[in-house]
């Protein structure tokens, strides 16, 4: 009986590094996919602990306006002051849940002095002016109570913008813009003011945290990696009960099997035309496709 003797041979051994090799990129992109899933849950438990957690007072937070601690992003600060209406700018090709907009900010100076930009909202696209919302509201004048959750500066974009607005939340533009400082390592979102405007910009959703399907896509390249070996595996299976097969048909004809199906077969695909040795007895099978032939068939 035949054994697995042949997968030590050049051909199945390459078989097998082929499988390998498909294995291991299996794996690489199974490892991609869980290493997006974990900055995915990481950055959800931060948006869980942040968003609605404890509010604190700008004292306190004042430095991630300098430099804004990726574990701090969306957490909820407190600030009181005096909005800055005349140098407020309007952010363009801002979308909200598919439709084009711009979002609205104006610098807020604090009781000590200090002043942060404020991104009050959202606006849809206007009719009246082309590249402009219809209205812009304005915040209440004098003092107010601001409680707006931490976000970073964006990057500047290799684009202009018309007057009064900016192309991106790049507050060193904004800055410079401007003729006094304003922190520029991060801005609020607003979440609340008091006393709060008649009228205000849409305010933002909160945001997603759905973790996608990255699990499921490392789960799927990981179970291509196994099928790689479990084809190669059934592929063994099948070539050695061919081999088998083989051997019987050869001890029935008396041919031997290199005569009967060539050498080297890879899988074995079969001869169309068998050696049969010179005197032997035909197989039942060769006799059957005799009369066959015979009859005309």
């Amino acid at each position: 009986m035949k054994t697995y003797k042949f997968l030590f041979s050049s051909r199945w051994l390459g078989y097998f590094v082929v499988a390998v090799v498909f294995a291991v990129a299996c794996a690489a992109l199974g490892n991609w996919q869980m290493n997006r899933r974990n900055a995915v849950v990481e950055n959800i438990a931060k948006i869980q602990q942040n968003y609605s957690g404890e509010i604190v007072d700008y004292a306190n937070a004042a430095a991630n306006f300098d430099s804004l601690d990726p574990a701090r992003e969306w957490t909820q600060v407190r600030m009181t002051g005096t909005y800055q209406t005349e140098d407020e700018r309007i952010v363009r090709n801002r979308p909200l849940n598919g439709a084009p907009g711009y979002e609205v900010l104006v610098p807020l100076t604090l009781e000590n002095g200090d002043t942060v930009i404020i991104d009050r909202g959202w606006l849809p696209i206007g009719y009246k002016e082309p590249g402009h919302p219809d209205t812009v509201p304005q915040p209440e004048t004098g003092q107010v109570t601001v409680v707006a959750r931490l976000k970073p500066a964006e990057p500047k974009l290799d684009r202009s913008a018309p007057e009064g607005q900016l192309a991106s939340i790049e507050l060193n533009d904004y800055a410079a813009q401007l003729d006094y400082p304003i922190k520029t390592g991060a801005y609020g979102q607003l979440a609340t003011e008091s006393p709060a405007a008649a009228v205000n910009p849409v305010p933002f959703p909160a945001p997603s945290i759905d973790e996608g399907s990255h699990l499921s896509y490392a789960l799927q390249w990981i179970a291509f990696g196994i099928l790689a070996f479990v084809g190669f595996g059934y592929a063994a299976r099948m070539q050695r009960r061919n081999d088998e097969f083989d051997e019987l048909e050869a001890a029935e004809s008396g041919v031997p099997v290199e005569e009967l199906y060539g050498r080297g077969s890879a899988f074995h695909p079969r001869r169309l035309t068998k050696v049969r040795k010179p005197g032997a007895r035909p197989t039942a099978e060769e006799a059957e496709d005799a009369l066959l032939d015979s009859q005309g068939f």
